[in-house]
């Protein structure tokens, strides 16, 4: 992805600089620490004003409580929390609470990455397979961690173990490869409706500018929005699994 607007040029601006300053220190010439050195992409940065205008949401939502006259925010926090608290509830079940933060922070960060891609000039950075496999390895490191707390490190490994003593050897290599492939999952679906929906807009709409694209859009804006829900879902069941005690 292009630089194609001011953040994304101000913060190399600011990091690389940084960045070839610690390249020479070490002796490298200035062409060979700016050659070096790592410039943010599009999609970093789109991610960077997703964290940053979701930051001030919530903020902006804390700061104006009010139980008898709640404003649009609040309206559209209180819709959102129950939404993910309903679900929650469904599939962990008791002591969902603890996690609702997590699972809400993912679908909100998920859907409003998808939808950039309905902006002109923009391309949807869940589009590149690296931003949903960073959503995705969080999510594996966040319920494995949540497993291990609440069973303890030897009863959430006896979990990989199966029930029977004596398929324990097939089992656990099994269930090891079958965790690591929820990394893939997760990554695979949610990079591939993406690109898919963002390749099939961008055809249309090269092949005919008014119109017909924008019944690609609408599209465009399901797929987004399915895709951020079932990505939570799927948190929501694999933090279900991880710490329930019915094994």
């Amino acid at each position: 992805m292009p630089e194609s607007f001011a953040l994304v040029r101000l913060l190399n601006g600011l990091f690389m600089g940084v960045e070839v300053k610690a390249f020479q220190s070490i002796g490298l010439g200035a062409a060979e620490a700016a050659q070096r050195a790592v410039k943010i992409n599009q999609a970093l940065g789109l991610e960077l004003l997703v964290v940053l205008g979701l930051i001030a949401f919530f903020v902006i939502v804390r700061m104006s409580l009010s139980v008898e006259k709640p404003n649009p925010a609040q309206q559209i926090a209180e819709m959102v929390h129950e939404f993910t608290g309903g679900q929650a509830d469904q599939v962990i079940g008791h002591g969902y609470e603890r996690f609702q933060a997590f699972v809400t922070c993912i679908a909100l960060f998920v859907v409003l990455n998808n939808l950039l891609g309905l902006i002109p000039g923009l391309d949807t950075p869940t589009k590149l397979p690296e931003v949903p496999l960073g959503i995705a390895i969080l999510t594996f490191i966040f319920y494995h961690y949540h497993g291990v707390r609440v069973h303890g490190p030897i009863g959430y490994l006896k979990q990989f173990a199966g029930p029977v003593w004596w398929i324990s050897p097939l089992l656990f290599p099994i269930e090891i490869i079958s965790h690591c492939a929820r990394v893939m999952s997760l990554t695979i679906r949610l990079y591939a409706n993406m690109f898919a929906s963002d390749l099939v807009s961008m055809v249309f709409f090269s092949l005919i500018p008014l119109g017909i694209p924008v019944i690609f859009l609408g599209l465009h804006f399901g797929v987004s929005l399915i895709q951020a829900y079932i990505f939570m879902l799927l948190s929501m069941i694999y933090l279900s699994g991880a710490v329930s005690h019915e094994h």
